[in-house]
This record gives C-alpha cells, sequence and structure tokens, in this order.
C-alpha cells in the first residue's frame, strides 16, 4: 500500500524552491512577537529609549525592495531577461528572489518584535521612558509590515511568464 498526497499539494523535499507562504511569515512573526514580549517584560528597566530613527531603516529597504520590484517586473513583462549585455541576467533574478525570501522573513520578525514592544509601551501609562519609546516602536511595526509586502512583490515580480509545455507549445491557463 503507497501513501498518495493530495494532487494540489506540493512535495517540500523535493528540492524546489517555492513561492514564500503567507502562512509561514505568520507564524515567524507570533513567534518572534512572543520572544519580545518576554524579554521586555523582563528587561524593560534595562532597555534604552528607542528612537524612531532607528527602525525607520525598514522602511528604506521596503521603499527599495519595492522599486526594484516595479523594475524586475517591467523587465520580465518586457522579455529583457537573457545574457546580453542590455539585459537582466538570469543570475540577478535568482539573487533578487534570494534577497526578497530573505526580507520577507526580516520583515516578518521585525513587525513581531516591534509590534510585541509597542504593545507593552502602550501598556504603561504616564512612564516617560515607555512614551518616548513609542515612536520608534511603532515605526519599526509599521516598517516590518511594509518590508513584508515590498518582499512578496519582488518575489512575485520575479516569476517569469508562463513556461511553454513540454512539447514546446506555449501553456494556456485558460484550458484546464
Amino acid at each position: 500500500m503507497t501513501a498518495t498526497r493530495p494532487p494540489n499539494r506540493r512535495d517540500d523535499a523535493d528540492g524546489r524552491l517555492g513561492p514564500t507562504r503567507v502562512r509561514d511569515l505568520a507564524w515567524i512573526t507570533l513567534a518572534a512577537a512572543i520572544l519580545a514580549w518576554v524579554f521586555v517584560s523582563y528587561n524593560f528597566g534595562d532597555l534604552p529609549t528607542i528612537a524612531w530613527y532607528t527602525s525607520a531603516a525598514l522602511l528604506v529597504l521596503a521603499v527599495l525592495e519595492a522599486i526594484a520590484g516595479f523594475a524586475v517586473r517591467r523587465r520580465v513583462t518586457d522579455n529583457e531577461v537573457g545574457q546580453d549585455r542590455e539585459q537582466l541576467h538570469p543570475v540577478t533574478v535568482a539573487r533578487l528572489v534570494a534577497l526578497a525570501k530573505a526580507s520577507a522573513i526580516l520583515g516578518a520578525v521585525a513587525a513581531g518584535a516591534w509590534g510585541a514592544i509597542a504593545l507593552y509601551l502602550f501598556r504603561l501609562q504616564d512612564v516617560a521612558s515607555a512614551n518616548a519609546s513609542k515612536p520608534g516602536t511603532v515605526i519599526g511595526t509599521l516598517g516590518g509590515v511594509t518590508l513584508v509586502v515590498a518582499a512578496l512583490w519582488l518575489e512575485h515580480s520575479c516569476k517569469t511568464p508562463d513556461d511553454p509545455t513540454e512539447d514546446g507549445q506555449a501553456a494556456n491557463a485558460d484550458a484546464a
């Protein structure tokens, strides 16, 4: 008796790289939030004030990745990916996919951690150090979420159009 897998389910052990799953990013965000909450609840008195510009770097990364996503999407759509000098090299696209996957994970960790710290600080009333750190944690949370969205966009932009089938015919998405 052999075990069969559902027809729409991909075997993760086959070695192929698939798209980043939002579900996985949600679990990473939750784990980072729990760890950050525990850390800040035990160490709040020893933490320095969080300045707004310390977490703004995530927003800068998100903007750069979104711009790269639009540029890559245009080149892929215009069929300008190849090995000519004027074309976008396929290895560059693969590197951008790796950057997008890593950035999505970084954004998920940052959103979870900064979000948990922000929630902890907003629970505290009339604490000067907490009030001074609130803008930095909110910007960090927004930066993490924005980085996840930009990274997913960049990853999506690196997808190739429908590949031809094995017999050389173009794949038709309407014929199912």
